[in-house]
């Protein structure tokens, strides 16, 4: 009996929720998570899970709306640290390279507008999210077996729609918008660096969109201070981290293989999956 209460005890004494600390850390996993083709949104919801933190409080669209802030204090960083790069790319825009920004954006939209509670409510837990991780994997490595055949300035409006699909199906948790999006540039036959700079060009009005829409919602359901605060912690900290990490966008410009963020998607979703079979 005592010790049944002590467990009690150990039980209450254990912080639950989403507290200022734990958004923290999750705030310092986005920043290389979000730089890497590795699922950031899947770190965002497997980490607590793997650590046993208790967010079953938490509303799901609270939470939710946590993660995308966090994405968006990501994307200020981004938008910092890749200032000369976006000045540049803003200096050669015309029509065609609208036309691809444009209907790299739209899909995402329309599905998200249309499907996204459903995903989050259908595929939000551990094994769905695994499951993303490794179709996103097993795209990556089919995708870069493709010549680097194209190069800057050669993206068409159907590159732009073939890049818009990936980021719809990034919807789904796991999946990745990085790999997806690199994954159809690769398939498309653009080199590696190239394909990089068209994930990240077209990442950011997606994810300043879904910030902006999320914020909004969020201040009308007039969320707790609590939420607030550890919002407030996940920004800042994925800020920090994003804009720490800048480096980390080398690896993937360097006409690296896509294989290796491939192979830890794969072991991180089996991590995963072998602790859901274990009932964890």
């Amino acid at each position: 009996m005592a010790a049944a209460t002590g467990l009690g005890h150990d039980r209450a004494a254990r912080p639950a929720g989403l507290t200022a600390a734990r958004a923290a850390c999750l705030g310092a996993v986005q920043g290389p998570t979000e730089l890497l083709p590795v699922s950031s949104s899947a770190h965002l919801r497997v980490v607590p899970w793997l650590l046993g933190w208790d967010l079953d409080e938490v509303d799901p669209e609270d939470r939710k709306a946590f993660e995308v802030a966090v994405h968006g204090g990501a994307a200020v960083a981004l938008l910092i640290g890749q200032r000369r790069l976006i000045a540049d790319e803003l200096c050669r825009l015309d029509g065609r390279r609208l036309a691809v920004i444009v209907l790299s954006l739209l899909p995402a939209v329309a599905i998200g507008l249309a499907f996204e509670e459903q995903i989050d409510r259908r595929l939000g837990g551990p094994r769905a999210t695994a499951a993303g991780l490794l179709a996103g994997s097993a795209a990556m490595l089919i995708a870069d077996r493709r010549p680097q055949a194209r190069g800057a300035g050669d993206a068409t409006a159907l590159d732009g729609l073939a890049i818009g699909i990936a980021q719809a199906a990034a919807l789904i948790p796991g999946v990745s918008r990085n790999g997806s999006t690199l994954a159809a540039a690769r398939a498309r036959r653009f080199s590696r660096a190239q394909a990089n700079l068209l994930s990240r060009t077209v990442a950011l009005p997606v994810i300043t969109a879904a910030a902006v829409r999320k914020a909004s919602k969020l201040r009308r359901r007039r969320a707790g201070p609590g939420l607030g605060r550890a919002a407030a912690a996940g920004v800042a900290a994925a800020f920090a981290s994003t804009l720490a990490s800048q480096g980390l966008i080398g690896l993937v410009e360097r006409d690296r293989a896509l294989w290796p963020y491939a192979a830890y998607r794969a072991g991180i979703a089996g991590l995963v999956l072998v602790r859901a079979r274990r009932g964890r």
